[in-house]
């Protein structure tokens, strides 16, 4: 209990000094994980859209592939993409590896399936809702994907945010290729396993409750810019 409490009053001490050091840290995990966010949403939801409105020969096993890839091991993701980014991989000549542009990379790659799965059930059960309305309108493959997204946007949100919560706690796949260098790919997950395996359990547990404390946040902020609870509606 001692360390806990510990850890509460340092990281209350290190937010309201607004403690420099924590400070870089907090904005490089924000920039790292929301830059993945809404690069795997561009990817994921006209996929999950495409996948409820269109039918063709493979698309279950495609779903199915979907569905199996929300459990890939983030450590295997970080493996993968370290050797692709390494000096013999493929794509060694682009220099990303130990960079944030190699992290998001790797954060991508963890959560569009994650994002896609879930926002395909939405998008199926709504999809149902709008299919002979929209067939009988004679509307593009376009415009049926557009018009599921904006219709079911309050959903797709919920979607996004399970993949940042995945996103910015996220820490395997993030050590290996981001490799935690001071100053520069070191985020609130990897110090805090940093801090952990130096012994400084409190401040390991004052940087937990700010990741906590930052996660909720965000969650907050953006149930309310997108004003999803109004007019009582939930």
């Amino acid at each position: 209990m001692a360390d806990i409490w510990l850890g509460l009053s340092q990281a209350f001490w290190l937010v309201i000094t607004f403690d420099a050091e924590l400070m870089e840290i907090t904005l490089r995990s924000l920039m790292v994980s929301l830059s993945a966010l809404v690069i795997a949403s561009a990817i994921a939801l006209p996929l999950a859209a495409l996948l409820a409105v269109r039918r063709f020969r493979w698309r279950r096993w495609v779903i199915a592939i979907l569905n199996a890839l929300m459990g890939l091991p983030p450590v295997v993701v970080g493996l993968i993409v370290y050797v692709v980014l390494s000096r013999s991989g493929p794509l060694g000549v682009l220099g990303l590896l130990f960079t944030p542009t190699a992290m998001v990379i790797a954060q991508v790659i963890i959560i569009v399936p994650l994002i896609a799965s879930v926002a395909h059930q939405a998008l199926r059960d709504l999809w149902s809702e709008y299919h002979d309305l929209l067939i009988s309108m004679h509307v593009t493959q376009g415009q049926k994907v557009a018009t599921l997204l904006w219709d079911a946007r309050r959903a797709l949100l919920t979607a996004s945010l399970a993949g940042f919560g995945r996103a910015i706690g996220e820490v395997g796949a993030i050590m290996i290729v981001g490799g935690n260098i001071d100053n520069v790919t070191r985020v609130l997950t990897t110090a805090i396993a940093l801090e952990t395996g130096k012994g400084e359990f409190a401040l390991a547990l004052g940087l937990g409750f700010v990741l906590i404390g930052l996660a909720i946040a965000v969650n907050l902020s953006i149930h309310a810019l997108s004003r999803t609870e109004v007019e009582a509606r939930w």
